[in-house]
């Protein structure tokens, strides 16, 4: 499995609608809204580096309201814990 991190930057009034479409688009897993200089934060897991290339370029890119993106691909993991736990607040 490949994974590659994209910052999104988007039109002020178009946050919202861009994460929920990006959220939809096959090969996107989790879309996260951010502080600081982008607004979203996409994660991209597909079985070979092409198909990332086909969802950043082809699909998150042409999303109305994508002004921009970087992507980056990781090539080592080094926690794979659990979201859940990770945020829980103990209960």
């Amino acid at each position: 499995m490949n994974t590659a991190i994209v910052f999104i930057t988007t039109a002020v009034d178009r946050v919202t609608g861009v994460a929920e479409e990006v959220a939809a688009l096959d090969g996107v897993t989790e879309v996260y809204s951010v502080t600081g200089d982008i607004d979203l934060v996409a994660m991209v897991r597909t079985r070979d580096v092409e198909t990332i290339a086909d969802v950043v370029t082809g699909q998150i890119n042409k999303v109305a309201g994508v002004t921009g993106t970087q992507t980056h691909l990781a090539f080592r993991a080094y926690s794979s814990h659990d979201l859940e736990a990770a945020f829980s607040l103990g209960e």
